[in-house]
């Protein structure tokens, strides 16, 4: 009886003073979503998809010659850093509010 007691006491203090295991929620992280944009094209892409998909969707002309990051005849910038889209991958969301609202830009 006593322990009984004890064990529905020890359970209620833990709830109430906040001991027990935080709840893990699901959020958008999982989605991960970039923004990207060409010209006055914007649109969303998940981070770490193919780049060489996100940028054929916005109409980038971009020409392609050994499809493996050699030759950088696919070389585009993307938010200011020269970037292969035939190797590289969509980056992840900007920490800058103003970026993730305007988008990396892409130019070729």
């Amino acid at each position: 009886m006593k322990s009984t007691i004890f064990c529905l006491l020890f359970v209620f203090f833990q709830s109430t003073l906040g001991f027990m295991a935080p709840v893990t929620r699901q959020s958008n992280a999982a989605l991960d979503m970039t923004k990207l944009t060409y010209g006055s094209k914007a649109k969303d892409f998940k981070a770490g998809s193919p780049l060489k998909t996100a940028v054929k969707q916005l109409g980038v002309p971009v020409k392609y010659s050994c499809n493996k990051g050699d030759c950088a005849t696919c070389q585009v910038t993307l938010a200011g850093r020269y970037t292969k889209p035939c190797v590289a991958k969509v980056p992840e969301e900007p920490r800058l509010k103003s970026l993730q609202e305007k988008g990396l830009e892409i130019r070729s």
